[in-house]
C-alpha cells in the first residue's frame, strides 16, 4: 500500500481509495451540482436578512440610547400649530406607557385637543422616573416654543406627576397650567384596587433589585388575563407585546413608577397650584382605580381648583384610561370640557374646523 502527496492510500497505478457504499460518486456529484445550484440564492438571503439584523440592532440601540433622558414628543398639527402658536397640550402618560402609545394618545384626541392647543407628551428616561428632570424638561420646552398658555392632560398616574409638576412651574418658574386634566388618575395607592403588585415590585424596586424582562414578559400577561373583562383578547395580545418590545419602557421606569404612586401624597401640593384648574373624568365600571373614591378624594382636597367631575367615559373599553382605544368616547368629552372651562372668543367658532 502506497500514500500520495495529499496523505490518502493508494493502491498501485490507482487513485486514492473510495468508499464503498454503492452509488456514492453519483450521490456526490448530484449534492456538488445542488450546492452551485443554491448557494448563491441562499448567500444572498442570508446577506439580507444579517444585513436588516443588523440595521435593526443599530435603530434599536439608537432609540434605547435616545430615551435614557426625559424628553418632549411633539405631535405636529398645522392647524393648531397656526391658530395656537402660544398654547400646547402636554400628555404626562401612564403607567408602562410607552413613547409611542403617547403619541397614539394624542392621535387619537387631536381633533379634540388641537382646538386649543398644539399636541406633545412627555418621555419618561427608561433609566429611572425622576420628577425635576419631568419638570426641567417642561420648561425647556416652554421656553423654546414660547408658550403662554398650558393644558396638562394626566392619563391615569400621570395625573399624579401633572399635578406635582404644575405646582413646581408655579413655585419654581412662575409658570401659570391652566387646566390638569385628571383621566381616572388616582388620588393615591389606597385608590387602586389591586395593590398586590406594590408589595412585590416596590419592596424590590427600594432594596435595589431590578426585574428582567423576561419575568416581567409572564406578569404583563397574567395581569391582562385577570383583567380580562376590562379588554378583548386582541388587546391582551398587542399590550403584552408591546411591553416586550426592546424599545418599551424599561424594568427600571416601571418599578420606579410603582414606587412613584406607592409614596405618593396629593395633599403636598394643596395650595401650590393658585388658579389652575382642575377636571376629573372616569369610568364608574373601571377596574383598575376606584373611581367614586379617586373622584371625591380629589374634589374634597382641592375644592378651590375642582371645576368639573360630571363627565364619565362610560362605554369605554378597557373602562380605565383608554382614550386610544376609545377616541369617538373620550374626543366629544375633551371638547365639552374645553367649551365649558375655556370657551372661544367670540368670531373664534373658526378653530372647530377639522
Amino acid at each position: 500500500m502506497d500514500h500520495d502527496a495529499g496523505g490518502h492510500e493508494t493502491t498501485a497505478g490507482q487513485g486514492p481509495l473510495q468508499p464503498q457504499q454503492p452509488g456514492f460518486d453519483a450521490r456526490l456529484l448530484r449534492s456538488v451540482s445542488e450546492l452551485r445550484s443554491f448557494s448563491r440564492r441562499t448567500f444572498l438571503i442570508g446577506a439580507g436578512a444579517s444585513t436588516a439584523l443588523a440595521a435593526d440592532m443599530l435603530i434599536t440601540r439608537r432609540v434605547q440610547s435616545q430615551r435614557r433622558s426625559t424628553q418632549i414628543l411633539a405631535v405636529g398639527d398645522d392647524f393648531a400649530e397656526a391658530y395656537h402658536p402660544h398654547a400646547s397640550w402636554i400628555l404626562f402618560p401612564g403607567y408602562k406607557t410607552s413613547w409611542e402609545e403617547a403619541q397614539w394618545i394624542l392621535n387619537s384626541l387631536r381633533g379634540a385637543l388641537r382646538q386649543r392647543g398644539q399636541l406633545a407628551a412627555v418621555g419618561y428616561s427608561n433609566l429611572e422616573l425622576h420628577i425635576d428632570q419631568v419638570t426641567a424638561a417642561v420648561v425647556l420646552h416652554i421656553r423654546a416654543h414660547q408658550l403662554e398658555r398650558l393644558y396638562f392632560y394626566g392619563h391615569s398616574f400621570g395625573g399624579m406627576v401633572a399635578t406635582q409638576v404644575a405646582a413646581r412651574l408655579r413655585e419654581l418658574h412662575g409658570v401659570h397650567v391652566d387646566l390638569v386634566l385628571l383621566d381616572s388618575t388616582p388620588f393615591n395607592r389606597s385608590d387602586v384596587l389591586d395593590q398586590s403588585w406594590f408589595e412585590g415590585v416596590v419592596f424590590l424596586y427600594e432594596r435595589g433589585f431590578r426585574v428582567p424582562t423576561v419575568l416581567r414578559g409572564g406578569y404583563e400577561l397574567g395581569e391582562r388575563v385577570v383583567h380580562k373583562n376590562e379588554r378583548s383578547w386582541q388587546q391582551i395580545v398587542d399590550q403584552t407585546l408591546e411591553q416586550l418590545s426592546p424599545i418599551a419602557p424599561s424594568s427600571e421606569l416601571i418599578q420606579s413608577e410603582s414606587a412613584y404612586i406607592y409614596h405618593y401624597d396629593a395633599k403636598r401640593f394643596v395650595e401650590q397650584l393658585g388658579p389652575t384648574r382642575m377636571a376629573f373624568i372616569g369610568n364608574p365600571r373601571d377596574e383598575t382605580v376606584n373611581y367614586q373614591t379617586a373622584r371625591d378624594k380629589w374634589t374634597r382636597t382641592f375644592p378651590q381648583n375642582m371645576a368639573s367631575t360630571e363627565h364619565t367615559t362610560e362605554g369605554a373599553l378597557p373602562a380605565h384610561a383608554s382614550p386610544q382605544w376609545n377616541p369617538f368616547v373620550y374626543r366629544p368629552i375633551v371638547e365639552a370640557l374645553q367649551n365649558e372651562l375655556f370657551p372661544l372668543p367670540v368670531g373664534g367658532g373658526r378653530a372647530l374646523v377639522y
